[in-house]
């Protein structure tokens, strides 16, 4: 992993009664979705349901605004999107920009870096 990468962590919740078929359409979700998630310069990219309808998704990018900005022109990710907004509970706008944000507070390579006096 660069020291540069952007891990970033965010939060959606689903639709309680749609989880099933959530869960379906992300498996696998559209070849061209999981190309155009790639080009972005996204990797690493997880998604972890938390229960009750809550999923935590976490990704690293070397640039998260030039990220957004791809998926944001994407026609293949506008198509996505709009297939997927029914399932979120108060979600303003696309999901993939929208989402809440988590801040990071702890990475265990930072802190080994540090440590070892190399950051």
């Amino acid at each position: 992993m660069s020291d540069t990468a952007t891990r970033v962590a965010f939060r959606l919740r689903v639709r309680p009664e749609l989880l099933d078929e959530y869960l379906r359409r992300h498996d696998p979700i559209w070849p061209e979705m999981l190309r155009e998630i790639a080009a972005s310069g996204r990797r690493g990219y997880s998604i972890f349901h938390a229960g009750g309808g809550e999923l935590i998704g976490v990704y690293e990018t070397g640039d998260d605004r030039a990220s957004q900005a791809y998926l944001a022109a994407s026609e293949v990710a506008a198509r996505w999107e709009a297939e997927m907004a029914r399932f979120f509970v108060d979600q303003e706008g696309r999901a993939d920009q929208d989402a809440e944000t988590l801040p990071e507070i702890f990475h265990l390579e930072t802190q080994l870096h540090a440590l070892d006096g190399d950051a």
